[in-house]
């Protein structure tokens, strides 16, 4: 089968295997028990701190290991908001469903959540922004890369902005970590949240940064672990196994995506030759380069996924983490797309194993999906 999830999530590497197998094996103690086994344990761990700072241009103080994306974001936000006294809280109407379910609830509890929109091609505007600040905004969560149609926000242009007004500025770099250049300090953020299994690393890990120069609240008082930030025994084999994986991506990135820039513009040459059916969502420049959001006039996003699984192409109708609640996109809808027509959106999502020949079986799928279905709808 041919595999074009891989914003959902991607295959562990051999190196990240082999740190976790290595690791799992001499470094099993735990980094919070006081003899040698933790000890050499907590070595490990502090390396992997050290080196993920380096990543990010951060401070080793501010790295904490987590359990993923979802995880990190919500403590962020959290630990943030507990050290200050603000009521309003600006996001967007394209974030991963972590945050936006979090701000539900935050919502119920007394905070108001201003939803900034954005254009047809997924980005906001910065004048709007500025706005929408209040003597009462404590935090910005904004994106950098959005996991369906690609679009990456301006987060440095953000960040200069929320630190005028003395903003805390969280962002969400799941899908673009490993893949586009972030630096903390010249970005002006504040936290941000990553994960290891979208880089090639495994399922359940996770980091989070905070400034050290922020102050933030523990989420569970009297945790021990990562400084009091998270409780659970931490999974040092896991961590190394992800800042492997994370080593190892950053060191060919630029080829790497280089790459997968190519692949991406054929892919789309290919789909617009294919019918004037079929649309592009997402920036055409400022975007990631290895998702591709499209929709396909009056073909269902769930029949075409469908449909491409039976032809042996993996693909998907939006973040997994939505997935089976039968609903539209909230990205689609953001952009300005109708209720049908948001539900015709499917995601290509491109990787390491990814060829050009993964790409014609794709459209040639395509193709006789819509084919298919037109048949069926002039026989009605």
């Amino acid at each position: 089968m041919i595999y074009m999830d891989y914003a959902a999530t991607t295959p562990m590497s051999k190196e990240a295997l082999e740190t976790y197998t290595k690791a799992a094996e001499r470094y099993f103690g735990n980094e919070q028990s006081l003899h040698d086994i933790g000890g050499t344990a907590s070595s490990l761990l502090q390396s992997c701190r050290q080196t993920f700072a380096a990543m990010i241009g951060g401070k080793e103080q501010g790295v904490f290991f987590t359990s993923g994306g979802s995880e990190s974001n919500y403590l962020a936000i959290q630990s943030l908001l507990n050290t200050r006294n603000g009521t309003h809280i600006i996001t967007t109407p394209i974030e991963h469903a972590s945050i936006r379910n979090y701000f539900r609830l935050l919502q119920k509890q007394g905070y108001e959540i201003t939803e900034i929109p954005v254009d047809r091609f997924g980005m906001i505007q910065l004048e709007i922004l500025e706005r929408s600040i209040t003597k009462q905004t404590v935090l910005a969560s904004i994106q950098h890369g959005n996991s369906e149609i690609g679009t990456l926000q301006p987060i440095a242009e953000i960040g200069a902005i929320l630190q005028k007004y003395n903003v805390l500025f969280h962002t969400d770099c799941v899908q673009s970590f490993g893949k586009m250049p972030i630096d903390v300090e010249k970005m002006n953020i504040d936290s941000l949240s990553v994960s290891a299994h979208k880089i090639y690393g495994p399922k359940g890990v996770g980091a989070c940064y905070i400034n050290p120069q922020v102050r933030w609240g523990e989420v569970f008082p009297g945790t021990s672990h990562e400084r009091g930030f998270r409780p659970g025994t931490v999974n040092v084999p896991g961590v190394a196994s992800f800042i492997t994986a994370a080593q190892h991506i950053l060191q060919n990135r630029q080829e790497e995506m280089g790459r997968l820039q190519e692949l991406r513009t054929y892919f789309i040459k290919q789909l617009q030759a294919l019918s004037p059916e079929i649309q592009i969502e997402g920036h055409s420049i400022s975007c990631l380069p290895h998702i591709i959001g499209v929709t396909i006039k009056g073909i269902e996003g769930q029949y075409t996924m469908l449909e491409c699984n039976r032809r042996g192409i993996a693909i998907s109708t939006g973040s997994a983490c939505q997935i089976g609640k039968q609903e539209p996109s909230k990205t689609m809808l953001a952009i300005g797309k109708e209720h049908d027509e948001a539900k015709q959106y499917v995601r290509f999502s491109l990787g390491q194993q990814t060829t050009t020949e993964h790409i014609d079986a794709a459209i040639h799928a395509i193709a006789t999906v819509r084919n298919q279905f037109n048949r069926g709808v002039n026989r009605t």
